[in-house]
């Protein structure tokens, strides 16, 4: 199998479609560039390295403790090839004793065997014992990290350098989420009988219970791997590999902005995957994988948070605003007739229930719209998405797929303005890309 993966081009699919939306001068500057600088992600078929999804995936990011994959890789191979064994005495050297944390804090001179250093590395995310390994198999950690390196561009990773064993920081070492996940695709498929080691959810060390800082792995689900990491400039990065009837997935998100954002954000990329995978299976075409993502909200955009008017015509057009927070968008007065509802909401009918004997409460103008798609199906099974999702945020609003000129449009109406502009933002924190609809 060759070990390079697949890269597809990224399509771009409707998901917010207005008609001659243009930002408005003298716009803010782009708030979420910083955090674009540090977020990648893509979603491998592990069997076969097709790119189900990706998001800045060629760009160069920090790996920061995703390192130790490269790292226990070369020791494995070390071991394959008889080099090393795993009950192999290690002597810990004043230059790994001085690693800062994490770390497994054994002093200079202590001594620990292969096997523990290696399941300090995978569970604990030991910086110290990432150099000890690296010094037994190279000799020296510069040594080994020219290994590393030489080794990136065996596998196909040709975006990736390696200065450091254990990922801590150093501008010189950079990687890309593509060559993360050649390198995850790699360790599992090269060495299975000790791939086992990067699912290792707890570990007893020295009278003292570590549990794996990959929090995936406890969540059951089918996940059983790779690999956490973080430093500052990285941002909260995750290698995760999972496997559920007989499909294994790898999903890799770099630059999250907390642990459990980002594992959010793997989980529910990993989902959809495996929702892609199963309705391939059933027989179903999907035209692009890519855009099977985007349907759901996923990589069409920074998460912006748009206003435009609600008179907007749809004319087909993909309407993204790119590396902004909040975009402010005017629209002129359409040609064609107001949209119309499809259906009513279920929520509509309860509230005209109800209020048959007395005044209706007033109800807001404004919406929040998620998405627009050619397909009804799609745009509400996506409204229910998020509302499941954001039902806090989202609060009482009504869910209502409208449509104009052949577009379906996923919306939450009934809203004031203040209550659509905070679930907009609500929505674009979690890189829900949506739009705040004013009264026409």
């Amino acid at each position: 199998m060759n070990p390079a993966i697949l890269r597809k081009p990224l399509l771009l699919s409707a998901l917010l479609v207005g008609s001659s939306l243009i930002p408005t001068v003298g716009q803010t500057p782009p708030v979420a560039q910083s955090n674009d600088s540090k977020y990648a992600s893509v979603v491998i078929d592990a069997a076969s390295g097709e790119v189900l999804f990706s998001r800045f995936a060629d760009e160069r990011r920090y790996p920061a403790s995703i390192t130790k994959v490269m790292t226990l890789y070369l020791v494995f191979e070390a071991l394959e090839e008889g080099r090393v064994k795993l009950t192999d005495q290690l002597t810990v050297s004043p230059r790994a004793a001085a690693q800062p944390p994490s770390k497994l804090g054994l002093a200079a001179g202590q001594t620990i065997s292969l096997d523990d250093a290696m399941r300090a590395t995978a569970v604990r995310s030991a910086n110290d014992m990432a150099v000890v390994l690296a010094e037994t198999i190279g000799g020296s950690e510069s040594e080994f990290t020219a290994r590393m390196t030489a080794k990136a561009r065996e596998l196909g990773m040709h975006n990736t350098r390696f200065t450091t064993a254990n990922g801590l920081p150093d501008t010189r070492q950079a990687t890309t989420a593509n060559d993360l996940g050649i390198l995850s695709r790699a360790v599992m498929r090269d060495y299975p009988q000790y791939y086992r080691y990067l699912g290792i959810k707890d570990w007893y060390y020295n009278g003292r219970d570590y549990r794996n800082t990959n929090g995936l792995l406890a969540m059951g689900n089918g996940y059983d791997g790779i690999k956490t990491g973080f430093t500052n400039a990285s941002g909260y990065n995750l290698s995760a590999s999972a496997v559920r009837n007989n499909k294994r997935l790898i999903t890799i998100v770099m630059g999250g902005r907390s642990t459990a954002s980002r594992n959010a954000h793997v989980a529910e990329l990993m989902d959809t995957g495996f929702d892609l995978t199963q309705r391939r299976d059933r027989g179903e075409r999907i035209a692009s994988t890519q855009g099977f993502f985007e349907q759901r909200g996923y990589g069409i955009s920074a998460a912006p948070v748009a206003y435009a008017s609600a008179t907007t015509q749809a004319e087909g057009r993909p309407y993204t605003v790119e590396d902004n927070d909040v975009a402010l968008v005017s629209a002129p007065a359409p040609r064609a007739e107001a949209p119309r509802q499809v259906t009513p909401a279920p929520s509509a009918t309860r509230t005209a229930s109800r209020n048959t004997t007395r005044e209706a409460a007033p109800q807001g103008r404004w919406a929040v719209q998620v998405g627009a798609f050619r397909e009804e199906q799609v745009a509400r099974d996506w409204l229910n998405n998020v509302n499941r999702r954001f039902r806090s945020e989202i609060g009482s609003a009504r869910q209502d797929v409208q449509t104009a000129n052949g577009w379906y449009r996923s919306r939450f109406t009934g809203m004031t303005e203040d209550k659509a502009k905070s679930a907009c933002e609500a929505l674009a924190a979690r890189r829900v890309t949506c739009m705040v609809v004013q009264p026409g």
